[in-house]
């Protein structure tokens, strides 16, 4: 599923492709099911049109244009995106592409296709109506503090809630606990400001050393816990954690499960 890493790497990629190209044709291959508007509002929106820059909340990206509406784009659990000039040339899971005048497309790709386009006035109009916090990868301390104020459940979930931390998904979550050294359930209104603001450092760090990685995990530094993850494929040790260590002090790294998310923690850093 991308998270905001690979969301944050397609907004750049569609800035240095997709940009002030007028649009003579848009096709959606399955408009019922992807678009969350009509498609003759969504076409006539953007025929003629151009993109001019890009915004993303979180997982969720804005296409501005010049004529003012904002195509909103959530990639689901598969959605990619490319730019290319021949029709030869198509990816096998094109699902809405952008015809430009200069003879390039511009794709919204997504095999399971869960992924949604639609429109709207304003960022500012759809951050409020979808209740979407301040960007993670920009989050500060002040804005966390305020998130998590008077909240008695427990670290992990919360920094889930789209509304507190929009972009952090559950790997980022485990990474930024890790990081930040708290245990995984420890309960929100038992943070000392100290901590907090040890968390917001976390959140924006393990986000920028990801988008910086392109998302790619194996390039992340080896003191992160993504490479002791098991991700689906190491065997488990009878405690239920998996056979691979702390890169900070050795000890087997664990696996729990809290408000229903697989969580990797470690119980010797994150007591």
């Amino acid at each position: 599923m991308p998270e905001l890493p690979e969301v944050e790497t397609y907004r750049r990629f569609i800035d240095e492709t997709s940009l002030y190209q007028p649009i003579r044709e848009v096709e959606v291959q399955d408009p019922k099911r992807q678009l969350q508007v009509d498609l003759d509002d969504f076409r006539k929106a953007l025929l003629g049109n151009q993109f001019t820059g890009t915004h993303r909340i979180g997982k969720q990206l804005f296409l501005l244009t010049a004529q003012g509406p904002i195509v909103t784009m959530h990639f689901g659990m598969t959605g990619d995106v490319a730019y290319y000039r021949d029709a030869a040339d198509t990816p096998r899971f094109a699902r809405s592409v952008f015809h430009f005048e200069n003879g390039f497309q511009f794709a919204f790709l997504d095999s399971r296709k869960f992924g949604r386009l639609g429109l709207t006035e304003s960022v500012e109009a759809f951050r409020k109506q979808k209740k979407l916090g301040p960007d993670a990868l920009t989050l500060t301390t002040e804005e966390l503090t305020q998130g998590l104020a008077k909240k008695k459940s427990a670290i992990k979930p919360l920094l889930l809630d789209q509304r507190i931390a929009p972009g952090v998904g559950n790997w980022i979550a485990d990474e930024v606990l890790f990081q930040a050294q708290l245990e995984p359930e420890r309960p929100a209104n038992t943070l000392q400001p100290v901590e907090v603001d040890r968390l917001a450092t976390a959140i924006r760090e393990v986000l920028e050393t990801a988008v910086a990685a392109e998302a790619i995990y194996r390039d992340f530094p080896s003191h992160y816990l993504i490479h002791a993850r098991e991700w689906d494929e190491a065997p488990t040790s009878t405690s239920g954690g998996t056979h691979l260590n702390c890169p900070r002090c050795q000890t087997l790294i664990q696996k729990k499960y809290v408000s229903g998310r697989a969580t990797y923690f470690c119980p010797q850093c994150q007591v």
